[in-house]
């Protein structure tokens, strides 16, 4: 009588680890693309917070609106005298001098200098970014602000009609923009 042996051969062994090894890939490239989308999000929507932070701001320095107008991607130097009274400074801030605040504080948050690593280096904000801000005397505000995304694809602000918004940030092909048209009465 012959005996009959049970129990998988290397062959079936084999192709299941190949079958487990396919998608346990699968699942790790799925990683990777939500991670890069959700970082892309995330930058998103920084730029919205500080796209409405510098409105705001502006809001609140109505007589300096036009003066706001430029191009800023972190060479400000700090003013002589802060006006942060979030900090718990009791100092008394010409409009001016709120305006040039305002200005420093904002551009320095974009870089994310409120966030650093132990090596001191910035790991919050916005990855290289660089803000347009285009103010008139009658109350319009246009704020765009540029930064580099991850993944390569077409020029964001290039398609963009507009030459203020175009014209904003270095034209590459991860060149990610946000724009924010308003007015402040």
């Amino acid at each position: 009588m012959g005996t009959r042996e049970n129990g998988f051969s290397l062959i079936e062994v084999l192709v299941a680890l190949v079958i487990l090894v396919v998608g346990l890939v699968g699942v790790f490239n799925l990683h990777l693309v939500s991670k890069r989308g959700s970082f892309e999000s995330f930058q998103q929507t920084q730029a919205s917070y500080f796209a409405q932070d510098i409105i705001n701001r502006m809001k609140l320095n109505r007589t300096q609106l036009t003066a706001y107008s430029g191009t800023y991607s972190g060479s400000l130097l700090q003013p002589g005298t802060s006006c942060d009274v979030a900090a718990g400074v009791n100092v008394v801030c010409t409009v001016n001098q709120t305006r040039q605040w305002d200005l420093f504080q904002w551009e320095q948050n974009m870089a994310g200098s409120a966030e650093v690593n132990s090596h001191s280096q910035n790991v919050g904000g916005i990855d290289a970014p660089t803000a347009c801000i285009r103010a008139q005397a009658s109350g319009e505000v246009t704020v765009v602000i540029t930064w580099r995304g991850i993944r390569k694809m077409s020029d964001a602000a290039a398609s963009n009609t507009d030459t203020f918004v175009s014209g904003c940030g270095t034209a590459i092909d991860r060149r990610r923009a946000y724009s924010v048209n308003t007015v402040i009465i």
